[in-house]
């Protein structure tokens, strides 16, 4: 009796362990992809270009470096990420002289 109910004790044991999970909080990962917005100092915003370098996080996405290329302003690129899944992040831009266009940069994440 008294190796029954240690043998029926370790069994239990044993599935408790094995039916014990540790999970742990995954962690995140992300695609980033700049894009630059060039836009005139003095004309109240107008873009005048989109620029986008050849990225790794654009390998085996929907989205191209023409179709963001062709978009006409800043609200078409939110509009057009935001529609491909692609999270804002953050903006920064460079003034060199008062006349000169402004430079954007728009990062954007995208879940892998």
């Amino acid at each position: 009796m008294k190796t029954s109910m240690i043998h029926t004790l370790w069994c239990t044991l044993f599935f408790v362990v094995v039916n014990f999970q540790v999970s742990g909080q995954e962690i995140p990962k992300y695609d980033y992809l700049e894009v630059i917005v060039i836009q005139k100092a003095n004309n109240s915003g107008k873009v005048k270009r989109i620029k986008v370098e050849e990225q790794q996080s654009l390998e085996g996405k929907q989205i191209t470096i023409k179709q963001l290329e062709k978009l006409g302003n800043t609200s078409d690129l939110l509009n057009f990420m935001n529609q491909a899944n692609w999270e804002f992040v953050d903006r920064q831009s460079i003034v060199s002289e008062e006349n000169d266009p402004v430079w954007m940069s728009y990062i954007f994440r995208k879940k892998k």
